[in-house]
């Protein structure tokens, strides 16, 4: 082909048009990716995709949900928890994600509790939750129980001067019933001198620490709720069961005398003996994710032979050097062995279950489980003391199990299996001598062949 002019000129045009097409065409790639997004997870375990438990979750729940990361300006924490929940985005697009620097905002950090940093809190249709563990399994779990559609109703017994759910004095419970509340969950208080019987559709009563003995009426109320298969929560504080003896022998509980002290709280700042301090938990549902210490002022132990149909097992037992205090707790105290006072450990909480029948509950539930805690100490809830330790989680906690909202997801964790090479010392020898000897004699060979072969031409 004979090259002129014109053709030499037809050459150049297309030549720019093509490198103006490639320009244009590699233009509106760029836009694109800024428009829209491709993932793919080509780990071997599939590590970086929510678990099918997680997405069918995120399936029931339609509205968005917010997520706000209380992260100060560390980028290894704040990566941490971008990667966790961009595995939710990339599945559910209305999962949305807000960083916030706890130093900036003290007054927004102090009033929510946040402790921790990189502490997560979640929203969603007006619920929300706090997560301090960063996992799928936590994460997914928490979602769950904000995502429940039933109204859960908790009724708090009153009119015997019992710690008030919305009460701001520092003996009541205000501060954990606005967090009962922001869970979705129904505060009501009962009187039972004004009611015929405890309404039906309570799934909770709960006896904050009557100061005052209850009506022989008020009692066959509470028992009968209690035989029905009521499920019920009973805190109670040294020498002040008001007259629920009945209840107390319906569970084959015993309350010790005296008020359990530990001499050596001074080793945590706490200058009054009068504490439990509780640090180790057993492997129950209420307690197992459980690792911060929980504070009980002026707390009763207790003694517990449950009858046959109740299956009951310890959940709060003091340490070793703790004992019940029957004297006045001043000066020097001492344990007496002498005395009806008994040394650690001593229980300070109880679990109680057992299996409703159609005849005892009336309701059509047989075969759904009846669940009591009783504790002697009601002070931890308290405004004064919610604050302490765990003492926040445990409550929580156990409100989520009376309310049979302890139906975690298990997420199996799956482990990276191409990220380790593991070599033999045969295989490090080569690669070693290799790397250090063989490859730079193979470049200087090489490189010489092509001197000599140039060299001879």
């Amino acid at each position: 082909m004979q090259v002129t002019r014109s053709s030499r000129r037809q050459l150049q045009l297309q030549n720019l048009m093509f490198v103006a097409g490639l320009l244009i065409f590699v233009g509106l790639l760029a836009w694109l990716s800024t428009r829209y997004s491709f993932d793919a997870d080509w780990s071997s375990s599939g590590r970086n995709t929510l678990s099918i438990d997680s997405r069918q979750l995120l399936d029931e729940m339609p509205d968005p949900i917010h997520v706000t990361a209380f992260a100060t300006e560390n980028a290894l924490v704040r990566e941490h928890i971008g990667d966790l929940i961009g595995r939710y985005q990339r599945y559910k697009a209305n999962v949305e994600l807000t960083f916030v620097n706890p130093d900036a905002e003290p007054d927004r950090v102090r009033e929510l509790g946040i402790t921790l940093d990189g502490e997560l809190l979640l929203a969603y249709q007006g619920r929300s939750e706090k997560v301090q563990s960063l996992s799928e399994q936590t994460l997914t779990n928490s979602l769950l129980r904000i995502a429940r559609q039933k109204q859960r109703r908790v009724s708090f017994l009153s009119g015997h001067g019992e710690r008030d759910p919305l009460g701001q004095a520092n003996h009541d419970l205000g501060k954990f019933g606005q967090l009962l509340e922001q869970k979705g969950i129904v505060l009501d208080t009962l009187k039972l001198a004004e009611t015929a019987d405890i309404p039906a559709d309570t799934n909770l009563l709960v006896i904050a620490d009557p100061r005052v003995v209850l009506l022989p009426g008020e009692i066959q109320l509470v028992h009968r709720y209690l035989q029905a298969g009521g499920n019920l929560l009973w805190l109670v504080e040294p020498g002040a069961i008001a007259g629920l003896d009945p209840i107390a022998e319906a569970l084959g509980i015993e309350f010790l005398p005296g008020t359990i002290v530990d001499a050596t709280t001074q080793l945590f700042g706490i200058d009054n003996p009068a504490f439990a301090l509780i640090p180790d938990y057993p492997m129950h549902p209420i307690t197992r994710e459980m690792t911060s210490l929980t504070l009980y002022p002026q707390a009763s132990a207790l003694d517990v032979s449950a009858p046959q149909e109740w299956q009951a097992e310890p959940l709060l037992t003091t340490l070793d050097r703790a004992w019940t205090e029957i004297g006045p707790i001043s000066g020097t105290i001492r344990f007496d062995e002498d005395s009806d006072e008994r040394m650690g450990p001593l229980d300070i909480g109880f679990v109680f279950s057992r299996m409703k029948n159609k005849k005892d509950s009336g309701d059509g539930e047989g075969g759904a489980e009846q669940r009591v805690i009783v504790i002697g100490d009601s002070d931890f809830l308290s405004n004064a003391y919610l604050g302490n330790g765990g003492n926040v989680e445990l409550g929580l906690n156990l409100f989520n199990w009376l309310n049979q909202d302890d139906q975690f997801i298990t997420v199996t964790a799956r482990t990276a299996s191409d990220v380790n090479l593991e070599l033999g010392k045969t295989a490090q020898i080569i690669i070693g001598f290799g790397f250090l000897f063989g490859m730079p004699l193979l470049l200087l060979g090489s490189g010489v062949a092509i001197w000599w072969r140039r060299r001879n031409r």
